[in-house]
């Protein structure tokens, strides 16, 4: 083995143990500015990739849930999950600290209010059609007439709104009132990101989720600005841990989740 590539394999080496050692070892002043309660609040919404609730166990499954409890034991701090009846609520609620750590869809708009980690996820947006609608593509939703329904205050609410170009906007507060709209006729087509229009789907009976997609989300945990910089330093390493390690695509596996990968 050259010099060059010995020196590069145990700069590798120390970096990977560097993370690892990060995020096995916060210390207090890490443990008190991620859980100034004593306990790790995991801010949360009632979707597929946050957190849903097993219909027969009653117990809490998604991708943000079991990072969050993870994130918690590794802090060595008690997991409180805290599940929002909207977006809107639960970015709301971020920006007062009435949870400690979430995840968000990174968008320049949630700039001034949270700080990121690299994000952990990529998410499909989608849009879904009622049984006798004629719109079969994702291009023939975007046209003058149509009405798309979006979840206020979400990322795919944030991005859609400026990508679409023709059709005219309608909002509800969650995924159940786009439901409502739709089955009202008061929409024609529900967008938002595509894990949960394959949830949703059976609610719509015959309902399809179109092919393709007009857009997609880079999720990322996040936590309210003026906490500790060693806080961020150490929620950063850890999602490069959980990437690294499997952890990540476990929580993916573990929720069923669909139209979502882990971020490279």
């Amino acid at each position: 083995m050259s010099f060059i590539r010995l020196v590069a394999s145990w700069l590798l080496t120390l970096l990977v143990a560097a993370g690892a050692a990060a995020a096995d070892d916060p210390g207090e002043v890490v443990r008190k500015a991620l859980a100034p309660t004593g306990k790790l609040r995991v801010g949360l919404i009632s979707v597929p990739v946050h957190a849903v609730r097993d219909p027969y166990s009653g117990n809490l499954r998604g991708v943000s849930h079991d990072l969050g409890r993870e994130l918690a034991a590794r802090l060595g701090v008690p997991f409180e999950p805290i599940v929002y009846p909207n977006p809107a609520a639960y970015v709301a609620a971020g920006q007062t600290g009435g949870w400690d750590i979430g995840s968000l869809g990174v968008a320049a708009e949630r700039q001034a209010y949270f700080d990121f980690a690299p994000p952990h996820l990529e998410v499909d947006y989608g849009y879904l059609v009622p049984a006798d609608s004629h719109i079969a593509s994702v291009s023939e939703a975007d046209r003058p007439g149509v009405r798309v329904a979006l979840v206020a205050g979400s990322a795919s609410n944030l991005a859609l709104t400026k990508a679409l170009k023709h059709a005219s906007i309608v909002r509800g507060r969650n995924l159940s009132e786009l439901i409502d709209l739709v089955m009202m006729g008061e929409a024609d087509v529900i967008a938002a990101q595509k894990t949960n229009l394959y949830s949703i789907a059976p609610r719509i009976h015959g309902s399809r989720v179109l092919d393709g997609r007009p857009g997609s989300e880079e999720q990322a945990l996040a936590i309210p600005k003026g906490r500790d910089p060693a806080a961020l330093a150490y929620v950063r390493a850890f999602v490069r841990y959980a990437k690294s390690r499997g952890l990540v695509q476990q929580a993916i596996d573990h929720a069923g989740v669909r139209g979502v990968v882990v971020a490279p």
